[in-house]
């Protein structure tokens, strides 16, 4: 698989580097993939992507700098998702609470949007990825529903791993949402009490369709949800690692697949039920 590196024109360079304190150094990204039981990879992992701010504040930089750095964390990371074969990455990009944000950030991150999917939907779609997007984009500015609704149909058939975005989302926006769809049909008549099911709520999310994260990873530190897939990670092993976003790579990626693949995942059952079959 062609690395997406080859794809960053447009961005911005990357600036001098700063001293800044680090996280003591992992394998390298070959030896850790050999670790990893390919039978046992998690078929969906989602990540919030945090400390873009920080990494930007460390380095001297503005905050757009930050965020401008992730996009290299989120090409590295794919390419790992899909060399190990993971099949659906899921990544929180904006929350419906960074609207609140101040304006001039708010604008870079939506024009970063726009040029990043601009520059990488030639090699996205060379390489299988179909893209995908969950929240209220109907709030996103016009030119960036419309590039991403460019992007999503013509990756519309790719079936080699699945990248969704989550933009302008809340999960209980979401929940919100499902809740009044089920109501309306309820009161319509069209379904009654008892078909409300939990595959009746599944259906009725943003992620309809879609398997529930098996892995959550969150970088920069913070250990909290931040309203993220709540209905979907009931089950999700969670990740938190101090590495801030722009210096996410795939090798840490791995890093946190080889814990998962560490844990007893019993769904209830005791450990002596599972060994017993």
């Amino acid at each position: 698989m062609a690395t997406f590196a080859a794809y960053s024109a447009g961005l911005p360079a990357a600036p001098a580097a700063t001293p800044v304190a680090t996280t003591p150094p992992l394998d390298n990204a070959e030896a850790l993939k050999a670790r990893i039981d390919r039978a046992r990879v998690p078929l969906h992992v989602a990540i919030i992507m945090d400390g873009n701010g920080r990494w930007a504040r460390q380095h001297g930089e503005m905050r757009v700098v930050g965020h401008s750095h992730g996009v290299q964390s989120v090409r590295d990371t794919l390419v790992g998702a899909t060399e190990i074969g993971v099949k659906y990455l899921t990544l929180y990009a904006f929350s419906t609470e960074n609207w609140s944000r101040p304006r001039a950030e708010v604008d870079a991150l939506m024009d970063l949007l726009v040029n990043t999917l601009v520059s990488e939907l030639e090699g996205l779609h060379e390489n299988g990825v179909r893209l995908h997007t969950i929240g209220d984009t109907d709030s996103l500015p016009k030119d960036c529903r419309a590039t991403l609704l460019k992007a999503i149909q013509q990756t519309a058939h790719n079936d080699r791993v699945t990248l969704t975005l989550a933009l302008s989302y809340s999960a209980r926006w979401e929940l919100l949402r499902a809740v009044r769809s089920i109501a309306t049909d309820v009161h319509s008549g069209r379904i009654g009490l008892h078909d409300i099911t939990e595959a009746l709520v599944d259906d009725r999310l943003t992620t309809a369709g879609m398997p529930a994260p098996e892995l959550l990873i969150r970088t920069s530190g913070e250990q909290r949800i931040s309203n993220f897939l709540l209905w979907q990670i009931a089950y999700a092993e969670l990740w938190f690692t101090p590495v801030l976003w722009p210096d996410f790579r795939k090798e840490h990626l791995f890093q946190a697949v080889l814990d998962y693949q560490g844990r007893e995942r019993r769904f209830g059952l005791t450990s002596d039920q599972l060994t017993e079959g």
